[in-house]
């Protein structure tokens, strides 16, 4: 299966794949850095949006906001829940924006979808290139010096057609500049069990490493990944949340 094969395969089952998440609560907490490190401005743009639930509640936060990604069958979605905002198909790595953007979130950990180093700094470049001055760019992080492949997270979800089971984990050799997103979907009927294994390459990078990328665009602020609170990085945990300034 290619990389974005199960992506959008199952586009219509990815909120299901996400429902564990708290969009409200990770839009409000970027809304007060945007208030506490940014311009002031409500001009949004979401990188790798999937269906919108974030631009959904920036939207309703005031702000214009917009989205890209690289999968059609996602920004339908996306288009249908949030008629308001503009999506456009664009690789992360290399977009462009029709006028400055105030703040650019990547949320769900989609910047390691950058896939390799160079293709890291091209998209810190291209978000840079997108901002209005002292704008926010905000996204989470993991360092892959502190990945335990042992680990992974799952839920349950109930749908129309059957019971899923999502379970996801992040696996590090141990070096170089990648690493591995593996997932597994279990769809549940009461006549037989369907299962969906990938691997998405991911761009593996230390947070040292990736604050010597992003300081020569942005003064970098790092907090532990807490939504509900902003706790400043304890230079320990390998799960981290990034807001960066635009010089």
């Amino acid at each position: 299966m290619s990389i974005n094969a199960l992506y959008t395969d199952l586009s219509d089952y990815y909120d299901l794949m996400c429902a564990d998440i708290d969009y409200q609560a990770q839009s409000h907490c970027i809304h007060r850095l945007q208030q506490l490190f940014g311009n002031a401005g409500s001009r949004h743009l979401d990188l790798a949006c999937g269906t919108g639930p974030h631009v959904q509640h920036f939207i309703e936060a005031g702000y214009t906001s917009s989205g890209l990604d690289i999968n059609q069958p996602m920004l339908d979605k996306a288009a249908i829940r949030c008629p308001q905002a503009h999506f456009a198909v664009q690789d992360m790595c290399a977009f462009t924006v029709s006028e400055p953007q105030d703040l650019i979130t990547c949320f769900l950990y989609s910047i390691h979808y950058s896939g390799g180093i160079e293709r890291l700094k091209a998209c810190i470049a291209s978000a840079h290139a997108a901002l209005e001055v002292e704008g926010l760019f905000c996204f989470n992080v993991v360092d892959k010096g502190k990945i335990d492949n042992s680990l992974f997270t799952a839920h349950n979800a109930e749908y129309a057609d059957g019971q899923f089971t999502f379970s996801s984990g992040w696996h590090y050799a141990g070096e170089g500049e990648q690493q591995v997103l593996r997932l597994r979907i279990e769809k549940a009927t009461a006549g037989e069990t369907l299962v969906w294994h990938d691997e998405h390459p991911m761009v593996a990078v230390g947070f040292v490493e990736l604050q010597a990328l992003l300081q020569p665009y942005f003064d970098v602020h790092v907090f532990e990944h807490d939504y509900q609170k902003l706790i400043p990085w304890d230079g320990v945990s390998g799960n981290a949340l990034f807001a960066c300034v635009k010089r």
